[in-house]
């Protein structure tokens, strides 16, 4: 392939056509606003991903025939996702009559009389008003002269609604391995989730997100990657307290005991999960036997196959290792001829893996009742090649592809983030089940959710096999579809979504977000001018957003007044220039910060607390949501995770600490000073004003669409 600094082949005019036909861009506009042409092995890449063999000429004008020809061979598309007053249209000899039959049993007949259109042969494309419906998901039926089809119908609402409570609310983004106590494994737990959260309802707050707690692969060595999963539709057993499963509380003192014998020591430095995970395993096997066995049973019902494949892969990788792609090749789809065998050898295995996530469940349940939103979960952007759903839900992902970044100005090379994509042909086939039972998962027991890289939903940055990150191109999704989807189960789950909608983003992304009700994510160290680059007073912030001061991504309030960033990537070799011209950027932006703040009054309200006044700005700003982090409130120096780096960096491993480096366990961190001081700051500033009641800027409104 081509290096993207080459001058890349041109493509001709049917390969531009075929790859508009399946999205797949054949330019993009790069972060400094500079049209790029896209390498035509790229796009030949991603046709063949899709199933397209763009080759030869002669197999791009047969892929371009199967195009125009496919629709016709149907009476309805596979799916139609519908929000508001909607039109279907039937590929049909004679007139067609429709009915739909509602998921609750239902049927609503179709009586609007179909409009003749395009012909082609003796088919004529028939459009078809459909009647007002109720939100669900439905069945399409069609039948012509004795040729019948159907078509999953989805009809979602127009917009995700904030909860009616919800006014102006402020609360903590945790990640929740950080935050240990006395009585976690090593980990944070649900257990210390629960009390984060019942101190954070009696400080008047109103939510607390969460880094993803996907279902890790249960093998050793663990992924510390929560963005990285092997499942986005289960959670993870990590992070159970064993001391608060039912099983648990009823055993005999002598099980007890050997239970509270399995408990790992603590390393003050660092997040080892690896021994609290080997830990928790055995002491949840010494549960097992007295396990509930109706309510397991109850369960498994309610989650059908999809939990019943995911316990399944957890016991065929301990027997075989990972990733899946190396087990025998009996094994190595859902479907293969050895699975049912392999279900019924271990099905004691995968009944101990379902059970593990019905304590999840019991684990997670009712957190965050007492908060006007609650709990906010994270959706990773994807999830290991590798692990559970790649296995399971094969059939809907390009598994020869991966997903990342094109290059911009902090990442020259582009990124690849090793996670294979949804096929969006494959989503429309299937009737977008795999994606809403990937949303499903996220949103239950959840107030909100967060959505990492929503501009996932709209287009996909592809790298082929082999490819370097630079050398990929976009891939569209149909984002009306997308927002359809998770606006019914958000609607249904009554969670707000938030969107993480920083770096690169088209301008439709925004206003098609801001149009569904999804909150954007408002970042002091992103919130620009777009002419001037200077930092944003807060009366220019977005209200639809939820305002933070950094992400896990970034240097912490701290480091980054202490350049702690700069010194990191400079010992790793991670600066993509000299220490001299990384130093002067980060002062001048630095630099930039402080005169807002001044110019603004906070530093001086906050007597010349850089930090505070950083979060000064967001309980000035208009934002519906304000979240702060523990790190920041105890002059944490260090950022959860740096880009760029896997082992070099602690990345994911690292407890919340004090300036000077000493990890700090929960009971000491909630009632440090620190914490109590931006607490204050948080309460006063965002619950005290209300956002109804705020005088807004001139363009507020255009801001938040």
């Amino acid at each position: 392939m081509n290096s993207q600094d080459d001058q890349p082949e041109e493509i001709d005019e049917a390969l531009a056509r075929l790859a508009d036909a399946h999205g797949v861009a054949t330019s993009y506009e790069d972060w400094s606003r500079t049209c790029v042409p896209v390498a035509p092995s790229a796009v030949i890449a991603a046709l063949a991903a899709v199933g397209v063999d763009a080759t030869t000429p002669e197999t791009v004008t047969a892929a371009l025939a199967e195009v125009e020809e496919a629709p016709w061979r149907r009476l309805l598309p596979p799916s139609v996702v519908v929000r508001g007053p909607a039109e279907v249209v039937v590929h049909a000899v004679e007139e067609p009559t429709l009915e739909v039959v509602l998921e609750d049993g239902g049927t609503v007949h179709v009586d609007d009389h179909a409009r003749a259109g395009e012909r082609r042969g003796d088919r004529s494309a028939w459009t078809v008003q459909l009647p007002a419906l109720p939100l669900g998901w439905h069945t399409l039926h069609a039948a012509s002269g004795g040729e019948t089809d159907q078509a999953v119908l989805v009809v979602a609402p127009d917009r995700i609604e904030l909860p009616p409570d919800l006014d102006r609310a402020w609360g903590w983004m945790v990640q929740l391995y950080s935050l240990r106590s006395r009585d976690s494994w090593g980990v944070g737990d649900y257990g210390d989730l629960r009390t984060v959260l019942d101190r954070t309802a009696a400080d008047g707050g109103g939510a607390v997100l969460l880094n993803p707690l996907h279902a890790e692969t249960p093998v050793t060595p663990l992924n510390p990657s929560p963005y990285s999963p092997s499942s986005r539709r289960f959670r993870s057993p990590l992070y159970l307290r064993i001391e608060h499963v039912a099983e648990y509380t009823a055993a005999a003192p002598e099980v007890r005991e050997q239970v509270d014998a399995l408990r790992p020591p603590t390393n003050p430095d660092r997040v080892e999960r690896d021994p609290a995970w080997e830990a928790k395993l055995a002491a949840l096997q010494l549960l097992w036997p007295a396990h509930r066995a109706g309510e397991l049973a109850a369960f498994r019902a309610e989650h059908g196959q999809g939990l019943d494949d995911f316990a399944l892969f957890c016991a065929l990788a301990e027997r075989h290792g990972v990733p899946w792609q190396q087990w025998p090749a009996d094994l190595q789809r859902p479907d293969g001829p050895g699975v049912e065998t392999s279900r019924a050898e271990l099905a004691d295995r995968v009944a101990f893996w379902s059970w593990l996530q019905l304590l999840v469940d019991e684990q997670l349940v009712g957190l965050g009742a007492g908060l006007v939103v609650g709990v906010i979960h994270d959706l990773a952007v994807g999830v290991d090649a590798g692990g559970a759903d790649a296995w399971a839900l094969q059939d809907a992902m390009a598994l020869g592809t991966t997903v990342g970044a094109p290059p911009d100005s902090f990442n020259q090379q582009g990124q690849d983030w090793g996670l294979p994509p949804w096929r969006p042909d494959r989503l429309r086939e299937l009737g977008y089940a795999p994606y809403r039972d990937v949303v499903r998962g996220v949103l239950r027991h959840a107030g909100g959710l967060r959505i990492d890289h929503v501009m996932g939903l709209f287009r996909l940055w592809w790298v082929p096999a082999g490819a370097s990150a630079a050398e990929g191109t976009y891939v569209s999704y149909d984002a009306d579809a997308m927002l359809g989807v998770l606006a019914l189960e958000a609607t249904r789950a009554g969670a707000l979504v938030v969107g993480e909608d920083l770096g690169t983003v088209e301008d439709r992304v925004r206003r098609d977000l801001a149009a569904t009700g999804v909150l954007g994510s408002a970042v002091l160290w992103f919130e620009r001018d777009e002419q001037t680059g200077a930092f944003l007073p807060p009366d220019r912030w977005r209200p639809l957003a939820l305002g933070t001061v950094t992400t896990h991504d970034l240097p912490t309030a701290a480091g980054l007044l202490a350049e702690e960033q700069v010194r990191v990537r400079a010992d790793l070799g991670q600066l993509g220039h000299s220490l001299e011209e990384e130093q002067k950027r980060v002062r001048a932006e630095r630099a930039a910060l402080v005169e807002m703040l001044t110019d603004t009054g906070l530093l001086d309200l906050y007597d010349g607390d850089a930090a505070l006044a950083m979060h000064g700005v967001l309980a000035a700003a208009p934002t519906r949501l304000v979240l702060a982090a523990f790190g920041d409130a105890v002059g944490d120096l260090r950022q959860p995770n740096l880009p760029g780096t896997v082992d070099q960096y602690p990345n994911w491993r690292l407890p919340v600490a004090d300036g000077s480096g000493r990890p700090m366990l929960l009971e000491e961190l909630l009632e440090a000073p620190g914490v109590r001081r931006l607490t204050g700051l948080l309460a006063e500033g965002v619950g005290g004003v209300r956002y109804r009641d705020r005088d807004l800027p001139p363009d507020a409104t255009a801001r938040q669409e």
